[in-house]
């Protein structure tokens, strides 16, 4: 019996196929832990989506920010569903697309297992998260996820603040919590998310840390395997195993097996597609905090455009 964690998927159906061939998965006896994001972009994504239910009694799966705004999309009316790229129609339109995107809301924003010894998300984890606060946030945002209430987090969830705090409530604290989990690379020493930087390391401004490494973090008592971040490549160092390995452009697809005395790592070719040049933003002042309500009605007042909805913020990166 053997535990994988595998890397982003993006709708790369084949893929995803030939990584589990090459691993030998055999579902009577192994299980699978999928870092999320497993739709869009990769021209498949109804194929992988279907892929990845068929084994929901053996997998484990983390939300992806690209994973959220599918979910969000499938709750806007059909005419704006229309305006998202091809390979989520296949999803939105698909006749199984009820069943689909109703497992897919109940999936987790952290799973952790203690007897393994690790603890898997999509993006990273606060400076100051210990893996029992990150535990208790994922569930908060999870609850709502799977409550009565749930098209209101979709309503709210978009947007780059307000920054993490404790003290947080509502839809801001909401969203604080999935930023963290789906879309952080980098941040300051305080835990602010500088969300325009996604190169590798040694290309962000200073003051900014890759979320594992900032100074004075919280030591945290499992390891954590994550996705997201295809620019940093397969690391591994300070107690996190970061998978994404690009496998949409012209990367690779990563498995680790989570379960081995030793580093075992599989990978197959991704797709043979580059990828496209990266859309320069301008890094975006830092706004004090009471500024944020302001804020927040502009990022409301554009998501109600029809002209973002083909590439909503969640799922931009």
């Amino acid at each position: 019996m053997s535990t994988w964690a595998i890397g982003d998927l993006q709708g790369c159906y084949d893929v995803t196929q030939r990584l589990l061939e090459r691993i030998r998965f055999d579902p009577a006896v192994d299980r699978l832990w999928f870092c999320g994001d497993l739709v869009n972009r990769g021209g498949q994504s109804i194929e992988t989506l279907r892929l990845v239910h068929s084994l929901r009694e053996v997998s484990h799966v983390v939300l992806g920010n690209h994973d959220l705004s599918l979910l969000a999309i499938g709750e806007r009316s059909p005419e704006d569903q229309r305006k998202v790229n091809a390979d989520l129609q296949g999803v939105l339109f698909a006749e199984d697309a009820p069943e689909l995107l109703a497992w897919l809301r109940k999936q987790k924003l952290a799973h952790v297992d203690r007897e393994l010894g690790w603890m898997m998300v999509h993006a990273g984890l606060a400076p100051k998260w210990t893996t029992q606060l990150a535990e208790r946030h994922a569930r908060e945002i999870e609850a709502r996820l799977q409550g009565e209430n749930y098209r209101k987090l979709f309503r709210n969830m978009y947007g780059d603040g307000p920054d993490w705090s404790p003290r947080l409530s509502g839809p801001e604290r909401d969203r604080a919590i999935i930023n963290i989990f789906t879309r952080m690379r980098y941040c300051s020493p305080r835990g602010r998310i500088a969300f325009d930087q996604k190169g590798e390391p040694g290309s962000q401004p200073p003051g900014l840390y890759p979320w594992f490494s900032v100074p004075g973090r919280a030591q945290r008592d499992l390891k954590v395997v994550c996705g997201h971040w295809s620019a940093l490549g397969l690391f591994v160092g300070q107690g996190v195993h970061a998978i994404d390995t690009g496998a949409v452009w012209s990367g690779k697809l990563t498995a680790l097996q989570l379960d081995a005395e030793t580093l075992h790592v599989v990978q197959v070719p991704g797709r043979d597609v580059a990828a496209p040049t990266p859309r320069q933003r301008p890094p975006k002042p830092h706004r004090p905090q009471h500024d944020q309500r302001r804020r927040d009605g502009r990022e409301k007042q554009r998501e109600k455009s029809p002209e973002k909805l083909p590439v909503p913020e969640m799922g931009s990166e």
